[in-house]
């Protein structure tokens, strides 16, 4: 018996990293499962191939699970479409989504160029539109229904390099949490994850210092996508049903509960504020309570455990 027994569930980017993981402890867990995988590189950049997708089809059909692969693209509309029906036909329904699929082209800003930022738009936020779009109506019809996709400290917290990727990711957090608010009177519920695991998408970082070199070592050896796959299959429980909404990170043994954007202070002047007044008063006032500049890693700055 497994939490996600009677489940079907879609998973995207599910031939390599934590997709992958995702559809093998889903499977464990006793759901039905549509292995999603383009069969691309990192970048996205070629027509990828099938494998992948069947080849974790196939590992879970021979642990006795079931199974059936697509190699389509998320950023297609039509082709989420198909893949929501795909899961009718081979096993009756389709109960949860989890949508882990992306690419990454990452360059410093001044230096993007317009087809990288949009190709990363396309597949993150595109696609995470794409899934939850084509889902949702049948979700709310069913009154069941459970999304988990994929944010990233990039987006939360913000690294050098991924201006594209960043803003695709917190473009996530604010789907998701709009899904969420909606769909709470039909049992739809929206989460999501910003994992820290060793994927061949993490192996692409540039290592251009000692210390970057030691951040990508410590990923390496201690932050595994297995890690994060168990905190998807949960959300994706019945037993979840009171989660939603909510901003997840997973860091090795870790689970971490994000807040989410509030107010932290205020200022008010009743005769109203002039650009003069604002810089001699107000901005002083309010800049001990600003943000830091530090990346993920300025943040998360202990080894995991």
């Amino acid at each position: 018996m497994g939490v996600l027994d009677g489940k079907v569930v879609l998973i995207t980017g599910g031939g390599n990293g934590i997709g992958r993981e995702c559809a093998l402890t889903c499977a464990r867990e006793g759901a039905a499962i549509v292995v999603n995988d383009l069969g691309g590189s990192v970048s996205g950049g070629d027509e990828g191939s099938s494998g992948p997708a069947e080849v974790v089809a196939a590992e879970i059909r021979a642990a006795g699970g079931r199974a059936v692969s697509n190699s389509d693209s998320v950023a297609d509309y039509a082709a989420v479409e198909a893949m929501r029906e795909q899961a009718l036909k081979a096993f009756g329904g389709l109960h949860a989504v989890i949508n882990p699929a992306g690419i990454l082209r990452d360059s410093m800003f001044h230096k993007m160029s317009p087809a990288d930022w949009k190709a990363v738009i396309d597949v993150h936020l595109h696609g995470a539109f794409n899934v939850a779009r084509t889902t949702i109506e049948l979700f709310r019809e069913q009154q069941e229904g459970a999304y988990v996709l994929f944010t990233s400290t990039s987006g939360l917290i913000g690294n050098i390099g991924q201006a594209n990727y960043a803003a695709a990711k917190l473009g996530v957090m604010g789907l998701s949490r709009i899904i969420a608010m909606e769909g709470a009177m039909k049992n739809v519920r929206s989460n999501i994850i910003a994992p820290f695991a060793w994927t061949r998408m993490i192996a692409t970082i540039p290592v251009k210092d000692e210390a970057s070199a030691r951040r990508v070592e410590r990923i390496k050896n201690n932050m595994r996508a297995d890690q994060v796959a168990q905190l998807a299959a949960a959300l994706c429980s019945d037993q979840a049903k009171d989660t939603s909404g909510q901003i997840f990170a997973v860091r090795g043994n870790e689970v971490f509960l994000f807040n989410q954007p509030r107010p932290v202070r205020g200022m008010t002047r009743l005769e109203g504020w002039t650009p003069e007044t604002l810089l001699e008063h107000g901005l002083p006032a309010l800049k001990a309570n600003y943000a830091g500049m530090e990346a993920t890693a300025g943040v998360f700055t202990w080894d995991p455990i």
